[in-house]
């Protein structure tokens, strides 16, 4: 029979793909962390882990064992926060997956406001502009721009946001005039890099006809940097507007488009009260603070 402490080092190098990553995540040589897995291996009498040069992959066994494992450390992780905690108020760890624009301009004053109310929670916010692993653990849950249609995972829709064209005030007087969507040719575009546009809902540009960008970025914030600062025309989201006044949304008339967040989670995680509790006050606040943003912009 297996130990807790095995199977809480068979999770981390489940997640991090790698022993040396485990190690890091557990504070514990590699070398160690291998011995503790070839011991959990022996115990339960199956190979656990498919070694390669890209890393460890779970095995068939290996994926049965860590549905089983996650399981048990949500239960424990549950029971310690009841234990701790002050009735009816959040406690714990929560990792909160998020694309950079929902990261940088949402997700700080929407969380800090949660925190305010439950002071025992500790939220993690991990802003990569790319699709997020829920069954490999990267996070508890993930804000995504599209609904995933694989997957053990459960969707809810948050809210609609809407984006528009444009420029800071001296870019625009010191070019031409931008009368409408032809006139975009003149221009430096602003926008993502081709090849890592990581979702067909963040391929902004295609819609303006615009085929050449000048100035690229995997990162909304630092295209939006580049707006601000008069480096030329982009697509932005109203709610990143309060926070650069002197930016000018553009042919408003000819163009804007409406996108929608998602809240992505692990099926399990529907027994985890305290990540319901959280889920819901989060759809609450991102909601809110949405509409509240996109009424200055």
């Amino acid at each position: 029979m297996p130990d807790w402490d095995d199977l809480r080092i068979f999770l981390a190098v489940a997640r991090a793909e790698s022993l040396s990553g485990a190690g890091k995540l557990l504070k514990l040589d590699p070398a160690t962390v291998g011995r503790r897995i070839a011991r959990l291996e022996e115990a339960v009498g199956a190979r656990l882990f498919t070694r390669s040069a890209q890393g460890y992959a779970p095995t068939e066994a290996g994926q049965r064992l860590f549905d089983q494992a996650l399981g048990a450390e949500q239960a424990v992780a549950g029971a310690l926060d009841e234990v701790r905690g002050v009735p009816g108020r959040l406690s714990g760890q929560v990792r909160l997956g998020a694309p950079d624009g929902a990261a940088n301009y949402l997700l700080p004053q929407v969380v800090a406001a949660i925190c305010d109310d439950h002071p025992g929670l500790e939220v993690q916010i991990v802003a990569l502009p790319r699709v997020f692993n829920l069954s490999k653990r990267e996070a508890d849950m993930a804000i995504a721009v599209s609904s995933p249609d694989t997957g053990r995972l459960t969707v809810q829709k948050l809210t609609d946001y809407h984006l528009h064209l444009a420029a800071a005030p001296d870019y625009l007087a010191s070019r031409p005039p931008i009368r409408g969507l032809a006139d975009l040719r003149h221009h430096r575009m602003i926008g993502y890099i081709p090849d890592l546009i990581f979702d067909k809902e963040i391929d902004y540009l295609a819609a303006t006809g615009v085929e050449t960008v000048s100035l690229a970025s995997n990162s909304v914030s630092v295209q939006f940097n580049w707006i601000r600062t008069g480096a030329g025309v982009g697509i932005v989201h109203d709610f990143t507007l309060p926070a650069a006044p002197g930016v000018t949304r553009i042919l408003t008339e000819a163009f804007s488009l409406t996108r929608s967040f998602y809240l992505i989670r692990h099926a399990d995680d529907r027994r985890v009260e305290r990540l319901n509790r959280f889920a819901a006050l989060l759809a609450q606040g991102i909601r809110r603070e949405v509409s509240r943003l996109e009424a200055l912009a």
